[in-house]
């Protein structure tokens, strides 16, 4: 039985346990929404397209040519009497010894069962002229009605995202409108007196408020509509009345910094007074120390992460994915991982997951390698910015030699 967050104490969690305890927090979905197939890419499927036709919908020309019944002993001398052509079909049955001439996509007519292409052919005044007739094989350059989708069936599951390939599909079904998962809203915002917003003059012991901006990133590639709070002062009514309106306004709440063990901040107090809060130390670089809670009546999911760039980074992908699954109504999938031959030594410590940032590529006997980036401070941006994977090291591993096989989990769907 899974524990809920609630349940673990402080107690140090692998990554494991916090993504399943954290997916708990969910109660539940967002529910769903029908909107215009043409605004509708990148979002996922709350209910599956079933095919109402079949695909291609009439038995059809594969290419341009000939359409004709084959057998073995059939003439190389054929009379041509009609013409096919894609939508528009022809009228009545060819007889044996017959054909027309038909082009891509035209409906097939009664009594023909074959394409022969313009390439093998000689047209005569009343007829063609099949060259090489032993090349030829009954059936051929025919594609058969719902040989893509059969009538009835499922053409895309519910929680298929729908990319370029799978709208052209909803469309070529008749589709018009589709009825998809809502976008969870997701609130998100920083704290501390250090931190700056991009565009204002850096105090000396200031600094940039990266995280924001990162993780609105991260939100919208995984499908979420982001509230930006801002930087929310250090001030306790304030903070109260922004999480408060949060709360009932938004599905998910998250912060980055501020409210890691031995914080006795402002903000962490707010997030106590409004709902139920617990705190993990988990075994993990970069990251460690999470907060997570409930928000609110509504029991709005709140996650505070670490406050370092990369940490923040590479948290969100381990444990907030999750989370937007469940919101969306979808089980919850681990990372999409590849093996690789490491390049070079990977250091890590044992009974701890490192996550290294890395760059993949396949050598010329197409076996997948990767290399770190570099230096791997939890605040080195540069490095997630270079990477197009982050390098898994389980805990039960301690270190990595050159040519030893790692896991990856590639940073985009496209590679």
């Amino acid at each position: 039985m899974t524990l809920s967050c609630f349940e673990l104490g402080e107690q140090m969690l692998s990554v494991e346990e916090a993504r399943t305890a954290l997916a708990t927090l969910v109660e539940r979905s967002v529910g769903s929404e029908q909107v215009a197939l043409a605004e509708a890419h990148g979002r996922r499927l709350a209910d599956p397209i079933t095919a109402a036709i079949n695909v291609p919908q009439n038995t059809n020309a594969a290419m341009d040519g000939v359409a004709l019944a084959w057998t073995q002993d059939a003439p190389t001398d054929w009379a041509l009497v009609g013409d096919a052509f894609a939508g528009q079909a022809f009228a009545g049955r060819v007889a044996a010894g017959q054909c027309i001439r038909i082009t891509t996509g035209a409906p097939l007519p009664p009594g023909t069962d074959t394409v022969i292409m313009r390439e093998q052919l000689s047209e005569q005044a009343t007829g063609v002229v099949i060259g090489a007739p032993e090349r030829v094989k009954r059936g051929q350059n025919v594609r058969q009605a719902g040989e893509d989708i059969a009538a009835g069936s499922v053409a895309l599951p519910a929680g298929t995202r729908l990319d370029a390939a799978a709208l052209g599909l909803a469309a070529s079904l008749g589709y018009a409108a589709v009825t998809v998962c809502r976008r969870p809203r997701v609130a998100i915002f920083s704290t501390g007196n250090e931190v700056t917003a991009p565009g204002e003059a850096l105090p000396s012991a200031g600094i940039y408020d990266a995280n924001r901006f990162t993780l609105s990133g991260l939100l919208t590639e995984h499908g979420a509509e982001v509230v930006d709070l801002g930087i929310l002062p250090d001030e306790l009514t304030a903070l109260k009345d922004t999480l408060s309106h949060a709360a009932t306004h938004c599905d998910l709440v998250i912060s980055s910094g501020g409210v890691s063990v031995g914080h006795a901040d402002f903000t962490r107090d707010a997030l106590e007074q409004l709902g139920r809060l617990a705190f993990w130390r988990v075994a993990l670089r970069p990251g460690r120390p999470m907060a997570c809670g409930w928000l609110g009546a509504s029991h709005t999911p709140f996650v505070g992460l670490p406050g370092n760039p990369v940490a923040v980074m590479v948290t969100f992908l381990q444990f907030v994915v999750p989370l937007l699954q469940r919101l969306q109504g979808q089980p919850v999938t681990p990372p999409r991982r590849l093996n690789a031959i490491a390049d070079d030594a990977l250091k890590s410590r044992f009974q701890r997951t490192d996550f290294l940032r890395g760059v993949y590529h396949s050598d010329k006997q197409g076996q997948l390698r990767v290399r770190s980036t570099g230096a791997q401070g939890s605040g080195i941006l540069t490095s997630m910015v270079a990477a197009n994977c982050l390098i898994e090291l389980a805990d039960d591993q301690d270190g990595v030699q050159p040519g030893e096989v790692v896991s990856i989990q590639p940073l985009t769907e496209w590679l």
